[in-house]
């Protein structure tokens, strides 16, 4: 690679650090100033004519590794308690129900509007439908706790939900009785296995005594992740339910297994796994976003007939996102603009088979909805106002 090249990338990661830093002061969104980064770079390296190859290829690859990073530190965050079963309970039903409508909605129109079966419609449709936790979970992070934790509950339930969704469509031909049991046990397997790899990599955690203890443990989630994909089972689970037990594990003490793990010792560990995992997530993530700044086509962007449809899908997700807000009676503003679309919605489009692609569904609607959707979240992070808002939840 040319030096130039590295000089260039670093500059670029130390201006992504420096937007990161600004975020709470500046409230516009970190990914926003990313993108606009990676999309002004592509200009000047042109103009330095600067010699690089195709760095589409490295997109898929990023993807899942910065997903996996952001899902993770956002699960470390969070406490369960009493009081928020409401939260969370809620925020799982957010996360549901607008997928399922947005997804068999799209499909429905797809289907009479391209002529396409409703099941290649369903396939075009859910990479649409899912909330991108690598954008919005970020882009929270200095807003109030109770915003920060619905958000990264019904992002990354969102995520969840929406691969297993898209996964049980596209990998069965026809979807019939076996189909439905074949993914009931799939999801049984993936609960067994996020359970006793959280046991195992706690009890490393608290255990190992190497000056190199981290990275060992790091790279366990990346290959238990990374397997579970590779047999098609929600490997997001895992890394959700790996983050709450280990900022949670004072509600599991009473169980004889969990004593052999040394909570207090788990505890001390805790504060400076999550700084490595931090300083890791913020360079796959600005990596990421640089790199998809980069490869924005211009002119997809302006594509006016695509324009429409990603118009239509737009008021739709925030119509149907709206309305169940209002009636969980949670608190509408801001959280009706935490809606982006963006790393996820990349990776399942790119994972549609071939032979259900729809030609009118394509990169420049993809591209367009991403940005719409990112821009209405800036817009709802920007007016929330710095003064004590009411509570998340309504009173009944």
């Amino acid at each position: 690679m040319d030096l130039s090249i590295v000089i260039f990338i670093c500059l670029l990661l130390l201006l992504a650090y420096l937007f990161d830093f600004t975020a709470a002061k500046t409230k516009i969104p970190a990914v926003i100033l990313l993108l606009l980064l990676g999309w002004s770079a592509k200009y000047v390296v042109s103009a330095l004519h600067l010699q690089y190859q195709d760095l589409g290829v490295y997109l898929p690859s990023l993807g899942p590794f910065g997903l996996l990073l952001i899902v993770l530190e956002g699960s470390m965050d969070l406490t369960v308690s009493k009081s928020q079963k409401t939260l969370i309970g809620k925020s799982a039903l957010i996360a549901l129900l607008p997928l399922l409508l947005i997804s068999f909605g799209l499909a429905y129109v797809f289907h009479y509007a391209f002529g396409c079966s409703y099941k290649t419609g369903l396939a075009n449709a859910i990479p649409f439908a899912i909330i991108s936790s690598a954008i919005a979970i970020p882009s929270v992070r200095n807003m109030k706790k109770s915003y920060k934790d619905f958000i990264t509950y019904e992002s990354s339930l969102s995520d969840i939900y929406g691969v297993v969704f898209f996964n049980f469509i596209t990998l069965n031909d026809n979807i019939e009785y076996d189909s439905f049991a074949v993914f009931l046990i799939e999801m049984l397997d993936m609960v067994v296995i996020s359970v006793l790899s959280t046991l195992v990599l706690a009890y490393l955690l608290s255990r190992i005594r190497h000056h190199v203890k981290y990275t060992p443990i790091i790279i366990l989630i990346v290959l238990i992740y990374t397997i579970s994909k590779q047999f098609h089972l929600p490997a997001l689970l895992f890394v959700l339910i790996f983050g709450l037990f280990l900022n949670n594990i004072h509600l599991f003490n009473r169980f004889e297994i969990i004593k052999k793990i040394r909570p207090e010792k788990l505890n001390t560990e805790l504060p400076k796994f999550r700084e490595i995992i931090a300083e890791f997530t913020f360079l796959v993530r600005s990596l990421f976003f640089l790199l998809f700044g980069f490869l924005i086509d211009t002119n997809q962007l302006f594509q006016k007939e695509s324009a429409i449809w990603a118009l239509g899908i737009c008021i739709a997700i925030y119509t149907i996102k709206a309305i169940h807000l209002k009636l969980l009676k949670i608190k509408v503003f801001p959280l009706v603009f935490i809606a982006p679309r963006g790393l996820i919605t990349i990776l399942l489009f790119i994972s549609i088979p071939a032979s259900e692609m729809i030609p009118k569904v394509n990169n420049a609607l993809v591209l367009q909805v991403i940005v719409f959707t990112v821009l209405i979240m800036m817009l709802g992070v920007i007016g929330v106002r710095r003064e004590k808002i009411k509570s998340l939840v309504m009173d009944n």
